[in-house]
This record gives structure tokens, C-alpha cells and sequence, in this order.
């Protein structure tokens, strides 16, 4: 049965904090688009498109802290859901993408590309290798810096089914300035979006872990980027 989500889970898509909202969001009303033929035949997501060390960022030895980030995908009932493709997104250990419009003086690591993929297991989990990132500066505030975080991309059975979040670490010390982790207005949902120290998933001499489950609706729902469709 379909639940919506509680309120003030997902973040509004006009947050006047984050001044790049006044440019993203819609102006006009949302249009209804029906799935069709093309939606349902349209390319696939499966294991022919998931290389055997796609989830590993840290191949080429970049530089920084090492780190197992893993966790599982689950529906509203706590149902594993497999087969979904996990993408991930970051800034390397000094906080830089390796983008052309970012350009603050930090190096650029050419060992790291910042990006990686993987499918959910039958049991929904999911792994990646990857470094902390590292906080950045950006235009939004007077001396404004975003926390260490990753970007997730997931997928559901087509390029259409598609949610994008964020996740953060314990403790950061920039939250309480940060206006995009904020824009999520209960603080028990933002919770959700800070992983977990995982101990038990630390690799000696290679890796400390930590953990992200993602949860895609229901009182339990992670938040997601994308506001719930008025009915």
C-alpha cells in the first residue's frame, strides 16, 4: 500500500537559505507525465552494466583517509530491495571536485575521480571503498563551507525511477551553518542523513567504515532532494 512520506521529511524545493533555489525550482505548476511504452522498454539497469571494482574509488591510491561506506536500500516496510543501481559523487580528501568550475585553491587529486557505482544485492545491501571528502567553501554565505559529505544517486528499474540525497558524517562541526542540510525541517529526518560509525566493518590497517542505510519511504524515509508530488 502506498504511504506518503511525513511532513517536513524532504526538503522544500524554495529554501531561501540556499540561495541557489531561486533558480532550480519551478515557477510554474507540476505537469503530470503518465508512464509509457518508452519508460518500460527504455535501457536497463542490471549487472552487464556494473563492472567488478566500479564501487572501488581508491584504486589508484589517492590520497586521504580510506573508508568502507556501506549499508542497505530498503522500502517503507523494511523490505530489502535489490538490483538497484547506487551512485555516488564526492569531493576528494581536500575538498575539491574534479570539475572544471571548481576552481578554489585546493589541489586537484589526480588519482581520484570521485565517482562510483554498484548494484544492491538480494538483501539490498551495497559497498563502496572510497577517502573522506574533505569540507569546501562555496558562494552562498559570508564564509560559507559545506560539511564532508557524499552524494547518492539511486535508481530504481529505469532511468526514470531516480532519488538523489546526501550523506554526512558524525559530528561534523558545520552543520549548524550549512543551509542545504538544514532545508530538511525535522531534525529526526536530518539524522537520517548523517551515517554511522561502524566499528565492526573497520578493516585493520586498511579502512574504517561506516555505515548509510537509505530508507525510501514511510516514517522512516531518508530524505530526498526531490519534494512528494501533491495528489
Amino acid at each position: 500500500m502506498y504511504r506518503k512520506d511525513p511532513e517536513d521529511t524532504h526538503p522544500p524545493l524554495d529554501f531561501p537559505a540556499y540561495g541557489s533555489t531561486k533558480l532550480r525550482h519551478p515557477k510554474q505548476p507540476l505537469v503530470l507525465l503518465p508512464q509509457k511504452l518508452t519508460e518500460i522498454t527504455g535501457p536497463l539497469l542490471g549487472p552487464g552494466r556494473i563492472g567488478p571494482q566500479d564501487n572501488d574509488l581508491t584504486l589508484r591510491e589517492p590520497q586521504g583517509q580510506r573508508i568502507i561506506v556501506h549499508g542497505r536500500v530498503l522500502d517503507g516496510d523494511g523490505r530489502p530491495v535489490p538490483d538497484s543501481l547506487v551512485e555516488i559523487w564526492q569531493a576528494n580528501a581536500g575538498g575539491r571536485y574534479k570539475h572544471v568550475e571548481d576552481r578554489w585553491p585546493s589541489p586537484v587529486d589526480p588519482n581520484f575521480d570521485g565517482v562510483g557505482r554498484a548494484l544492491t544485492d538480494a538483501d539490498g545491501n551495497y559497498t563502496f571503498t572510497t577517502i573522506k571528502p574533505g569540507a569546501y567553501p562555496w558562494r552562498n554565505h559570508d564564509n560559507a563551507w559545506r560539511p564532508a559529505h557524499i552524494h547518492f544517486s539511486l535508481f530504481g528499474q529505469s532511468f526514470t525511477q531516480r532519488l538523489v540525497t546526501q550523506m554526512y558524517f558524525p559530528d561534523d562541526p558545520l552543520f549548524g551553518q550549512d543551509p542545504i542540510f538544514n532545508s530538511v525541517p525535522d531534525p529526526a529526518a536530518r539524522a537520517r542523513m548523517v551515517a554511522t560509525f561502524d566499528l565492526s566493518r573497520t578493516m585493520p590497517n586498511w579502512a574504517l567504515a561506516f555505515s548509510f542505510d537509505i530508507v525510501l519511504r514511510g516514517r522512516d524515509a531518508t530524505p530526498f532532494e526531490e519534494e512528494e508530488e501533491d495528489e
